[in-house]
């Protein structure tokens, strides 16, 4: 049975109070992960809509012979997307239950439960002389209330919204620390509940991205040619968060605190919460007797010039959304570290509950914009509002060039393998490998690869030099901020001096390919070759095989575990943690003394004695292997060099994990008809009051988390289904099938939940029932 991973790079934008109907989606997500788990690690089977999605993907094993394992591996937010995203990663990577973020968004996310007690009116009284006029701009015809709110909720809205006006002047009327003891709580309850395993295989990395705005910036080096430096305030401010799954449950992707700051610095709404001070978490932590062991390095990482200056006391945090509504571009920018242990269907997703909500309204106005809505416009509204389109062109073009490249190594591979056989002899794949032969033949293979290439070798090495010098200076940077360099440039100018007058002068490996002073330098520093080299031979056995009747899934298993085995041998070495706690110092005196630094690379990394580990693995896996099966993998193995002298260049230097095309997907109002068709503006509620709607009412909030579930659940299933190629595509029919099976347990779920309109969940189960919007999509 074909084996497929569908890898989710989920983004989650701003939306204020539609942040409700985000969660609905993202717990759909949550959901559909929990079946993955189950069909894979052989659990019992969940309940509910992720019995469904189990039973989906058991169809699809059955219809198309596809075994699917859904993973959510990068997650990015802005505002109150960013909440949305920080929970959600958390429950990935930990095991630990959703359903505190739900009792968050229903419970607490209304006006009354934000508002500072200090900003609240004390009395009937309060502000008594401004009564009449709230009342005035409440009920006057045609107020913001009367045109966007629907009858049924305008009295609850007015009420909350005089309370609103009536609170505080000129000042943020909800409170900041607040809302942060509202995430902390939600964030507690998840790690006090029982968990599950994680919902990723152990060791796969998670990627979280949260943004934020720093109100006053921070400098930023600029190199120009003339003057050489300039200095530019910077707004954008990603808070990042990175760890590999674990094989037990409950464990956290950050400390508590971390995970609240980035939440409650990306949706600190302007005006309507003060902007986020560190101080404000360090109480928080007080409050509750808790410790915060990292604080010091973790604030160093996510605002690391802030640290380098001492300002982090100063640093103000607003609204990701105000710069940044769209995060696509740092989960673009992780693609390349992922593991591929099968064929990989690569998404983004992006949830948008209002596509081009502010663009259609503003286009129906045919008159010349006044002075104050250009004004306005231009500070707020159009910034957030700006198109994805550049995002998605880039995802398109890298995944054109990924597609060509792999079709360069599957045009290379006939006349590659043919040189391997030729070289070494068709006996070889008889013979049982060791170690030691292993080693001669790689070293053979390698001096082929030198000779037949050419002149082609030389910037091959180049590259590859390059390379070690760039990783050397990066690693001499991240070690040692205490220099206070704008960038790796002068570290890296003065390692090159260093290496030509040590003998290892790039301009003479020019001349000479086969320098042994070149040579002995990428066998002690090239790790990046040898992480290719098995990243190769793991794609070689994973995606790329061609069928073999005498090689089964368990043989191929096998031989995947040994390979990722002997990479993790590799892997462990890359980090800067891992050349121990002496190697910042030698970092600081780096102009002073460079040798002592690549000496220390050297040593602690030992690659030398790695190779022979791997070696020693390799040969092992090789002896147990079917010949046939023993054959495909040596000949991709030796044949690497050759692969790697064409198609290192290619990539500028950079190796390629993931080879695939990236599709993109969308989970919208918009895209949703199977239900009730109308997109947004027939199901949604919190687009009202200028999307502040559900904030004003519970009704308004379980409805728009309601709705985000059903929704979710369509688009998930639809993706699930693309998966199977064109031979085995499932009908319109039989999937509409399996989405009314999770409506229906979707609101079975959620029927004593969802209270304060007791028609709600009647009203769309009579819609699932007798059929409504349910036509098969075309």
């Amino acid at each position: 049975m074909q084996q497929k991973e569908l890898r989710i790079a989920l983004v989650c934008y701003g939306g204020v109070s539609l942040a409700v109907y985000m969660h609905g989606v993202t717990k759909e997500l949550w959901k559909a992960l929990q079946a993955s788990r189950a069909l894979w690690s052989r659990e019992d089977a969940p309940e509910g809509s992720a019995a469904v999605y189990l039973a989906l993907l058991k169809r699809l094993e059955s219809v198309g012979n596809v075994r699917l394992r859904i993973l959510t591996d990068i997650v990015a937010g802005a505002s109150a997307g960013g909440i949305n995203s920080v929970f959600l990663a958390q429950a990935i990577h930990s095991g630990q239950s959703l359903e505190p973020l739900t009792d968050l968004w229903l419970d607490n996310a209304d006006v009354d439960m934000l508002l500072d007690p200090e900003a609240r009116p004390g009395s009937r009284a309060a502000k008594f002389w401004a009564s009449p006029l709230v009342s005035y701009l409440l009920h006057r015809p045609g107020n913001a209330v009367s045109a966007s709110v629907a009858p049924e909720a305008r009295a609850e809205v007015r009420d909350k919204l005089s309370r609103l006006i009536r609170s505080r002047w000129f000042e943020p009327p909800f409170s900041g620390i607040g809302f942060s003891r509202l995430l902390y709580r939600a964030l507690t309850a998840m790690a006090e509940a029982p968990a599950g395993k994680p919902l990723l295989p152990a060791e796969h990395p998670l990627d979280l991205f949260v943004t934020a705005t720093d109100f006053k910036g921070h400098l930023e080096t600029l190199r120009l040619h003339s003057p050489e430096l300039v200095l530019e305030s910077e707004h954008r401010l990603t808070l990042g968060f990175h760890s590999v799954a674990g094989k037990t449950s409950g464990q956290p992707l950050a400390g508590i605190p971390e995970l609240v700051l980035a939440a409650r610095a990306s949706a600190s709404f302007p005006g309507a919460f003060p902007p986020l001070r560190i101080e404000e978490i360090d109480r928080l932590v007080a409050e509750h007797g808790a410790s915060w062991p990292e604080r010091d390095t973790f604030l160093a990482r996510v605002m690391p010039e802030h640290a380098r200056r001492g300002e982090l006391g100063s640093v103000s945090l607003i609204d990701g959304s105000v710069l940044v509504n769209a995060p696509f571009s740092d989960a673009m920018a992780v693609l390349r570290d992922r593991p591929a242990m099968r064929e990989i269907d690569r998404r983004f997703v992006y949830i948008d509950p209002t596509p081009d909500h502010l663009g259609a309204e503003m286009r129906r106005d045919t008159a010349l914009p006044g002075f104050f809505p250009v004004i306005f416009g231009a500070l707020s509204a159009i910034p957030r509002e700006q198109p994805i389109r550049d995002n998605l062109e880039t995802l398109a073009r890298q995944s054109r060039e990924m597609a060509t490249l792999r079709e360069i190594v599957l045009a290379m591979r006939p006349q590659i393998e043919d040189t391997v056989d030729r070289l070494f002899g068709h006996t070889l794949f008889l013979d049982r490998p060791t170690p030691k032969r292993l080693a001669a033949w790689r070293a053979k293979a390698q001096g082929a690869a030198l000779e037949q290439a050419g002149y082609a070798y030389h910037g091959y090495a180049q590259v590859k030099f390059s390379g070690i010098a760039a990783m050397i200076a990066r690693m001499v940077l991240e070690a040692a901020p205490e220099l206070d360099l704008p960038s790796t440039d002068p570290i890296r100018a003065r390692l090159m001096l260093h290496l030509a007058a040590s003998g290892i002068d790039r301009m003479q490996a020019l001349r000479e390919a086969v320098s042994p002073a070149m040579i002995g330098f990428f066998r002690a520093h090239d790790i990046a070759f040898r992480v290719r080299r098995l990243r190769l031979l793991a794609r070689r056995v994973t995606q790329e095989w061609e069928a073999e009747p005498d090689v089964t899934e368990e043989d191929r298993d096998n031989a995947r575990a040994a390979i990722y085995a002997a990479l993790s041998l590799y892997i462990e070495r890359e980090p800067l943690t891992a050349l121990g706690d002496d190697f910042p110092a030698l970092a600081r005196a780096f102009f002073e003394d460079p040798q002592a630094v690549v000496d220390h690379i050297e040593k602690r990394r030992n690659l030398i004695e790695a190779d022979a580990a791997v070696d020693d693995l390799l040969a092992q896996a090789l002896a147990a292997m079917p010949q046939a099966l023993r054959r495909r993998v040596l000949l991709a193995y030796l044949g690497f060099p050759f692969y790697d002298t064409v198609t290192l260049p290619l990539l500028r230097g950079e190796g390629l994990n993931e080879f695939d095309p990236v599709l993109v997907d969308r989970i919208s109002p918009e895209d949703c008809h199977a239900i009730r068709r109308g997109g947004t503006g027939e199901t949604l509620r919190g687009t009202e009051f200028y999307n502040f709607g559900a904030f004003f009412s519970r009704t308004y909030r379980e409805n728009d988390y309601l709705w985000g579930r059903l929704h979710g659940a369509e688009r998930i299933m639809d993706m699930i289904a693309s998966t199977l190629g064109a031979e085995h595509a499932m009908s319109p029919v039989e999937l509409l099938g399996f989405k009314r099976r999770a409506f229906i347990a979707i609101l079975d779920e959620e029927k004593t939940r969802l209270r304060a309109d007791p028609g709600l969940v009647k009203r769309i189960r009579r819609e699932v029932l007798a059929g409504g919007g349910l036509t098969p999509r075309r």
